[in-house]
C-alpha cells in the first residue's frame, strides 16, 4: 500500500516528457547484432512487410491478442502510447521469443516530385525490435511513441532462432491494430485515465532498458494497468490521469477542481449513485515551487467497492478549470463482481 496523499503532492508535478525522448533515443539506436539476431529480424520484417502489403496471410501459430493503450503527452509534440498485448504461452514450444513493432500512418504518403524517383528506402514513425522471455501469464507491455494522427500498428514475433542443427523453424504469431493518436496541444486536456490493479513508488527512476521494459513507469511512479473491468466487491477502483493546457494565475499557479461521479447502470437505465469530495489543485494544495507552464498535473483517486451493489458502473470523472472556464469529461465503465 502506497501513501496516497504523499503520491500526489510529489507527482502532481510529474512530467511525461523524459519518457518519449527515452524511448525515442532507444529506437534510434541500432545495436550490433548477434547472427541469429539478425536472422530473426529479417524474418520478422519480411513476414511484417507480406501482411501489410496482402501478398500473405498474418501466422497463426501462435494467437497474440492486443490488450489495450493509453495515451500520454511527451514534451516533443509526440504522444507516448504505452500498450499490452498477450500471447499464447501455451502455443510456444520455449518462453524465448523476438518480437518486432512497426507503426505506419493511415495518411497517404506524398509523391515524388516530377522528375525524381521514388525513396529506394522506406522508414517508419515507430519500429522496434525486442529479445524477450514471455512470462507465463502472456502479458508483455511496450510502448510506442508517435506524432497525432492515424496508424497501423503491426506485431509480429516468433520461438527465438538457435544454432542447433536441423532445428524446425520457430512458431509465429502476429496481430495488427490501429490506432488514433490524440494531440494534446492547446487547451485542457487530459491524458488516458489508467485504472490500477497494483502501484508501486520506486526509490528512483529507472534505466533507459527497465523503462523500456516497465512502459507504465512515471517517473517513481510504477503502474501494473487493470487488463479487465471486472472488480471484486473486496477490490479497490484506483485511477491515475494527467492533465494539460491548464490556464495559470499571475503567479504560474492552477485552480482546478477534479469531482468523481459515480452513476450505477440499472433495467431502467443510468442513475447516479455516489461521489467522493471534489479534489482542488491550486495555490493552497500544490508545493509552493509548482509552475503549471512547466509541469503536468497529476490526478487520482482510489475507492473502495465494498458499499457497491454488485452491478454495471460508470465514473465519470470532470475537470473544471476555474480560470479559463474549460471543462473535461472522461468516463471509466467498471463492473462490481457478486460474491
Amino acid at each position: 500500500m502506497y501513501n496516497r496523499r504523499a503520491l500526489a503532492l510529489t507527482l502532481a508535478v510529474a512530467l511525461i516528457g523524459f519518457l518519449g525522448t527515452s524511448m525515442q533515443a532507444q529506437e534510434n539506436r541500432r545495436p550490433q547484432r548477434s547472427k541469429l539476431e539478425q536472422q530473426d529480424i529479417d524474418t520478422l520484417v519480411q513476414l511484417v512487410n507480406g501482411v501489410a502489403a496482402g501478398t500473405q496471410p498474418a501466422p497463426s501459430e501462435v494467437g497474440v491478442t492486443w490488450v489495450g493503450n493509453h495515451y500520454l503527452k511527451t514534451d516533443s509534440g509526440r504522444t507516448y502510447v504505452p500498450f499490452t498485448v498477450n500471447v499464447d504461452r501455451r502455443a510456444l514450444g520455449k518462453k524465448e521469443v523476438s518480437m518486432y513493432v512497426r507503426a505506419v500512418s493511415k495518411a497517404a504518403a506524398p509523391a515524388a516530385p516530377a522528375g525524381q524517383a521514388a525513396p529506394t528506402t522506406v522508414t517508419f514513425p515507430w519500429d522496434d525490435i525486442n529479445f524477450i522471455d514471455v512470462p507465463d501469464n502472456g502479458r508483455v507491455a511496450r510502448a510506442l511513441v508517435l506524432p497525432p494522427g492515424e496508424y497501423d500498428v503491426f506485431i509480429a514475433l516468433k520461438e527465438r532462432a538457435t544454432d542447433e542443427r536441423n532445428a524446425a523453424p520457430g512458431k509465429t504469431g502476429f496481430v495488427r491494430e490501429t490506432l488514433t493518436v490524440p494531440s494534446f496541444e492547446g487547451s485542457l486536456q487530459s491524458s488516458s485515465v489508467i485504472v490500477a490493479a497494483n502501484v508501486e513508488v520506486l526509490d528512483k527512476p529507472l534505466s533507459d532498458e527497465q523503462q523500456r521494459l516497465n512502459p507504465y513507469t512515471f517517473g517513481s511512479l510504477k503502474i501494473d494497468p487493470m487488463l479487465t473491468q471486472q472488480f471484486p466487491k473486496a477490490g479497490e477502483l484506483n485511477v491515475f490521469f494527467w492533465i494539460y493546457g491548464v490556464q495559470p494565475d499571475a503567479n504560474k499557479k492552477p485552480d482546478l477542481t477534479i469531482e468523481y461521479n459515480f452513476h450505477q447502470k440499472t433495467a431502467d437505465g443510468e442513475k447516479y449513485f455516489n461521489r467522493t469530495p471534489p479534489q482542488a489543485l491550486n495555490a493552497q494544495t500544490l508545493p509552493p515551487e509548482f509552475d503549471v507552464t512547466s509541469q503536468d498535473l497529476f490526478g487520482n483517486q482510489g475507492v473502495p467497492l465494498a458499499s457497491f451493489p454488485a452491478g454495471d458502473y460508470r465514473l465519470e470523472i470532470t475537470i473544471t478549470d476555474k480560470l479559463s472556464g474549460s471543462t473535461v469529461k472522461k468516463d471509466v465503465p467498471f463492473t462490481v463482481a457478486g460474491s
